[in-house]
């Protein structure tokens, strides 16, 4: 009887939860309010293994990301492209790199190498080593501007 009775809480208690779907009519991401928070913005750097101009740069470009300033760059989306991994990369970067692209809202890209400027309509400059975390933020927020 002590069983039985065991059998018919544990049956009951399956039968009887039940968590009501609460769907909140708003949702707020720190992104939420942000113009750009519609499309991720997106940066391509061309570099290679042992760099040392592409790793500076990359750090500078994390940094820059992370600022908390009046242009925030928290939504940009940094990929890093091996330039051996793809002979024509490394053909057209060689002597180049470290090389900074745009991805622009089409999905094509626009980049500060010289062979390509006639195919993009935004022209990335080539950023300098001795420019400050600051400045770097400051170029960047002005290209997406653009």
């Amino acid at each position: 009887m002590l069983s039985k009775g065991i059998g018919v809480m544990a049956a009951r208690s399956l039968s009887i939860v039940h968590v009501p779907a609460f769907k909140p009519k708003w949702v707020f991401s720190p992104l939420s309010f942000c113009s750009s928070a519609s499309k991720p913005r997106k940066l391509v750097l061309y570099s290679k293994p042992g760099c040392c101009l592409c790793d500076g740069l990359k750090e500078k470009l994390h940094a820059a990301f992370s600022l908390s300033v009046p242009d925030p760059l928290h939504d940009v989306v940094l990929q890093v492209r091996d330039i051996t991994s793809n002979p024509e990369w490394e053909k057209a970067y060689q002597y180049e790199i470290p090389v900074l692209a745009k991805v622009l809202s089409d999905g094509s890209e626009s980049t500060s190498h010289e062979q390509y400027q006639s195919f993009f309509q935004e022209i990335l400059p080539r950023l300098s080593p001795r420019l400050g975390v600051e400045l770097v933020h400051k170029k960047i927020a002005a290209a997406f501007k653009q």
